[in-house]
């Protein structure tokens, strides 16, 4: 009995130290060994892995795309705009040991990151004016600022027999960076809305002025030629009338000239319809007036050739 139950408590001991001596690598999951808290040794392929029981534990990290959202940072282009720029990045751990030597944990590295991607934030975005924020441009920026995140954070390999050993960074790979927004600040805003309206309104005077010369001119123009049709008409109409009165005077001088006594006779009919015309026409003359002539008993019209 005695025998069976040291053989029992050796096997438990043995079970137990042999599930100390293992651990399991996860798909997600890349481990650090480490020995007296001394790193021994890098396990980034899943599986089950062996280390030297109460001796060596192990430290895991996510290997997967993680995110950053950054806090929103004020910056200045170029042009001298003030931008609040919020942005977000996705990294991976791809040193562990070199992330734990640099950062110890996922909280320290953020408060770093914070810094890194601020300063590339305005290394970046003050080289170029707003315009360019805000165009095309924008993703030909986001890939310039995630090389200056990267250049900082990622480390450079060492050559050796480990590859996956970095010097300097985080050992952390920056996979992509994105602007979220890029606003102007509330007084920003403003001001360059009052510039706009300011601008909008001198541009819409200046139209207006342009299109009240350019109605002056279409006005002036038309009354010149107005002037001009009116007296060219005048002219033509005075030439002829000239013209008609020269006709008819020779008309009536050929007429004359013809049978005079007739022309007189004619005339005096004509003078008698104008001025008799009127039922209360009244004439105060001397019986001897040639003007009743005709008039007179006994009296005879010419009778013409």
């Amino acid at each position: 009995m005695k025998n069976a139950s040291i053989v029992a408590i050796v096997a438990l001991a043995g079970l137990f130290v042999i599930s100390n001596s293992m651990f399991v690598v996860g798909q997600t999951e890349q481990a650090i060994v480490l020995q007296f808290g001394k790193p021994e040794r890098v396990e980034q392929t899943p599986g089950l892995k062996f280390k030297i029981p109460f001796v060596q534990n192990v430290d895991y990290y996510d290997n997967r795309l993680l995110d950053f959202d950054a806090e929103t940072k004020e910056v200045i282009a170029a042009d001298q705009k003030r931008l609040r720029v919020d942005a977000f990045l996705r990294y991976r751990i791809i040193d562990p040991l070199r992330f734990k030597q640099s950062v110890a944990d996922e909280r320290t590295m953020r408060s770093r990151m914070n810094s890194i991607l601020e300063s590339s934030l305005r290394q970046a975005l003050g080289n170029v004016p707003l315009s360019d924020v805000i165009s095309e441009k924008r993703s030909q920026l986001m890939q310039q600022i995630k090389e200056l995140v990267n250049a900082q954070t990622m480390g450079s390999k060492t050559e050796g027999e480990n590859s996956n050993t970095t010097t300097g960074g985080f050992g952390v790979e920056i996979v992509d960076v994105r602007i979220k927004r890029a606003d102007l600040p509330p007084a920003n805003s403003e001001g360059i809305y009052k510039r706009m309206q300011t601008e909008r309104t001198k541009e819409a005077n200046q139209y207006r002025a342009q299109g009240a010369e350019d109605a002056q001119k279409t006005r002036s123009s038309a009354d010149k030629e107005r002037t001009i049709l009116l007296a060219e008409a005048r002219r033509k109409s005075e030439v002829t009338r000239g013209e008609g009165d020269g006709t008819a005077t020779r008309i009536f001088a050929d007429a004359f000239g013809q049978d005079q006594e007739f022309f007189q006779f004619y005339r005096t009919l004509q003078a008698y319809r104008k001025t008799l015309s009127e039922k209360d026409t009244t004439l105060v003359l001397s019986p001897d007036n040639d003007f009743l002539k005709y008039l007179e008993k006994g009296s005879s019209a010419p009778s013409g050739k």
